[in-house]
């Protein structure tokens, strides 16, 4: 319960990451779209006027801004306030067919006239853009067809925009931590009673195993007896296979409730002469049931693991197969990438598709073979498998049943 509620905090977090970072994006995008419209349409206005700016237009037309060359009263914000004439900073050269600058205006003083010139000529072919970060420029001509460069300096107006960047990034990491510091505090009580019910659960499980030990013990024990005395019958041999079935029951249910929380105990195993040797065991269960076995086991794959629980994946996939499998049955060990790869494959009357529940508690296949099944291997082997850090999956095509392991 401890990991899932780490999940839930990790997953949250992530959840407000993303709509922060989604609407800061917007907020700072659109404050800079702003301030690029402002300074188009500031050269756009002098691109219309014959020298400087808020002079009387060449023409009128529908491009040219209505009365932008009269002083308005105050209160008058934008290109039309006649404080803008006396804080542009700006400059415009006219260049001629031959390349030679005349200067039209020059009013910024962080910039020469010869580096003005130099800066024009390099945008002489460019139409509108930024440049140097706070600089904006738009490339035009007029009736004399000479093409015109015009500058503004823009970074009186782009530094609340960067202030806000700023603003934006660090009130989203405290943001973020805030909502983590909450979400740790809130995950706990919202988890409480989980937790609860889990400790609950696995008491139970533990209770459950030493309950059901010394029972099964007893009649194990009478059975031998009761055969050394009277030699086996069909009855000490039914109370045996039910004796190990429940014994095999109560170790599964003790596995599970370990392999939910524990960290495993690695060590570097030889998976490929594992396999090998688990296939022999298991031959003739395949025989008996005259399945076809078929495997394909890579040499010198090593894997750094719990062994004995690595051990139990591969009995519960052999008996998985002996238990569902309809005339054939394959198993494949392989590196592919960085990964090992462990295929189960046989054929099923199995309709098509994902059968993810397989791998569910207590869950038997209408198709098994032994009625008697309790469902836990294979939710055994998810367990195993997610501690490994790996991945499980099955499905079902064209009738052949495919659970493939990667870790």
């Amino acid at each position: 319960m401890n990991k899932v509620r780490k999940k839930f905090v990790l997953y949250a977090e992530i959840a407000v990451f993303i709509l922060l970072t989604v609407l800061l994006s917007v907020i700072n995008v659109i404050n800079f779209t702003m301030v690029t419209e402002d300074a188009d349409r500031i050269t756009n206005t002098i691109s219309h006027y014959r020298v400087k700016f808020f002079k009387e237009p060449q023409e009128e037309n529908a491009d040219t801004p209505v009365n932008s060359g009269q002083h308005k009263g105050p209160g008058v914000m934008g290109i039309n306030s006649p404080e803008m004439n006396a804080s542009l900073r700006y400059f415009t050269y006219a260049f001629d067919k031959d390349g030679n600058a005349e200067k039209i205006e020059h009013r910024m003083t962080a910039v020469t006239e010869e580096e003005a010139v130099e800066l024009a000529r390099s945008l002489l072919n460019e139409d509108t853009g930024w440049t140097d970060t706070i600089y904006r420029y738009r490339v035009y001509e007029r009736d004399d067809k000479r093409t015109y460069v015009t500058v503004i300096d823009q970074g009186r107006e782009l530094l609340p925009s960067y202030r806000i960047l700023i603003i934006s990034a660090i009130g989203e990491v405290l943001v973020l931590l805030i909502s983590y510091l909450v979400l740790v505090r809130v995950g706990k009580s919202l988890f409480k009673q989980f937790e609860e019910a889990d400790r609950k659960q696995k008491l139970f499980i533990a209770s459950v195993e030493q309950d059901f030990k010394m029972p099964l013990t007893v009649i194990n024990a009478n059975t031998e007896i009761i055969e050394r005395k009277n030699g086996s019958n069909d009855q000490t041999q039914a109370i045996n296979r039910q004796v190990r079935k429940m014994t095999e029951l109560v170790k599964n249910l003790g596995a599970l409730s370990i392999f939910e929380e524990t960290d495993v105990s690695l060590s570097n195993t030889d998976l490929s002469n594992m396999f090998n040797i688990i296939i022999d065991i298991q031959k003739s269960k395949f025989e008996e049931k005259n399945i076809s076995l078929e495997f394909a086991i890579e040499p010198d794959i090593y894997l750094k693991c719990d062994e004995q629980a690595i051990r139990k994946v591969i009995l519960e996939l052999t008996q998985n197969a002996v238990n569902y499998s309809l005339t054939k049955a394959s198993f494949t060990l392989k590196k592919q990438g960085d990964r090992i790869i462990i295929l189960q494959t046989n054929d099923t009357s199995l309709a098509d598709g994902s059968i993810d529940q397989i791998f569910d508690r207590f869950t038997t296949l209408e198709n098994a073979k032994d009625k008697n099944t309790v469902g836990l291997g294979l939710s055994y082997v998810k367990d195993i498998v997610k501690a490994h850090n790996g991945r499980v999956s099955a499905n079902v095509k064209d009738n052949i049943f495919t659970l493939e392991i990667a870790l």
